[in-house]
């Protein structure tokens, strides 16, 4: 008999315990092995299942001046939410809203301009079926993602994506797994498809991710993080060496830029360069840096992007760049450290 919980005057009875068997290793292996197998090949049938009504779907989305309004019961409610949200970080407007909800005030969120897009595995699922009259009024156009093409909800449908699938991966074909992962990857095709369309950008996609490392990446320049003016170790020709090694001492780069009369950038000299001038004895008093600097130096320009100075400098090996953006032009100078600050790297 199952132990009794009491709490006030009601009893509470504790649910029975489903019975366990005992699987070796390599079974629960198996088992997952299977599942997988079962949910790829539901995956690879949805590329012959597709249609004209996908390219439908898409237009009926690209013409709206308003938002897709996603909308799914249970399991297909938790993947309508990843949709709705993947369509948002990808240039389609796109917000989810519980369909129970709606029927209860919240479809006053679903404008005339929107259009809606509605999961449901069986194509039966009351909550969405109660909403298709109120969707008609308003003339919003109506979207079905469905494992049954011939439900009610695919045929109230100006658009159904056919996501049906042989068998769930459940062995005992009741949990939706495969038919939730199907879904899921059609959704993706349908945001990606958009993506596409629209000609969303790498810039685009990081100006709705600006918290992110991705986001950081995508939007810092070199100008954001670049050192400049009187911050540049800077010498002219002439220079002796001498007074070149001061000028880099103070600035802190491990290098100083040489410009001509024109101040024009012309040279670098670096710490390399100066380990092989003593290396071979030159009087650093009675030297000029002409002879010793280096024109055969890495720049960047500073409308890049800060990501493109890191990946330089590790192709490179280099660990500061002169930010030039036109030649002869000394703008700024960029470090690893300046990067590294900016968690672009």
């Amino acid at each position: 008999m199952a132990a009794q919980l009491h709490t006030g005057r009601f009893p509470l009875m504790t649910p029975p315990r489903p019975s366990m068997t005992t699987m070796t290793a390599d079974q629960l292996i198996a088992s997952a092995r299977r599942t997988i197998e079962i949910e790829l090949n539901a995956v690879s049938a949805l590329s012959a299942q597709l249609d004209d009504a996908f390219a439908r779907a898409c237009g009926l989305i690209l013409a709206a001046t308003g938002k897709v309004v996603v909308i799914g019961m249970g399991k297909s409610g938790h993947i309508g939410r990843k949709i709705a949200a993947t369509l948002a970080s990808t240039g389609t407007t796109a917000m989810f809203v519980h369909p129970a909800e709606a029927s209860h005030g919240d479809i006053g969120m679903i404008a005339s301009d929107d259009v809606v897009l509605a999961l449901s595995n069986s194509g039966t699922t009351e909550e969405i079926l109660a909403l298709i009259a109120v969707l008609k009024r308003k003339a919003i156009p109506l979207i079905s993602l469905t494992g049954k093409p011939d439900s009610e909800l695919a045929q109230a449908a100006a658009a159904n994506l056919d996501a049906s699938v042989a068998e769930e991966a459940c062995p005992l074909g009741l949990a939706p797994t495969s038919s939730t992962t199907a879904a899921l990857v059609l959704g993706d095709a349908l945001a990606m498809a958009l993506l596409e369309a629209r000609g969303f950008t790498r810039e685009d996609f990081a100006i709705s991710h600006p918290g992110g490392n991705l986001g950081r990446k995508l939007l810092v320049k070199v100008a954001d993080v670049m050192h400049e003016g009187s911050e540049l170790p800077r010498v002219e020709l002439g220079t002796t060496l001498s007074s070149a090694l001061l000028e880099m001492t103070s600035k802190g780069f491990g290098l100083t830029t040489v410009v001509n009369e024109r101040d024009e950038l012309v040279g670098v000299f670096s710490d390399g360069d100066l380990r092989r001038a003593i290396d071979s004895g030159i009087d650093i008093h009675g030297t000029t840096i002409d002879s010793l600097m280096s024109t055969d130096y890495r720049f960047i320009a500073s409308s890049a992007l800060a990501a493109e100075a890191a990946l330089k400098m590790e192709e490179t090996s280099v660990y500061v760049l002169i930010v030039s953006d036109q030649p002869g032009q000394l703008t700024g100078l960029v470090k690893m450290h300046d990067l590294l600050r900016a968690n672009v790297v």
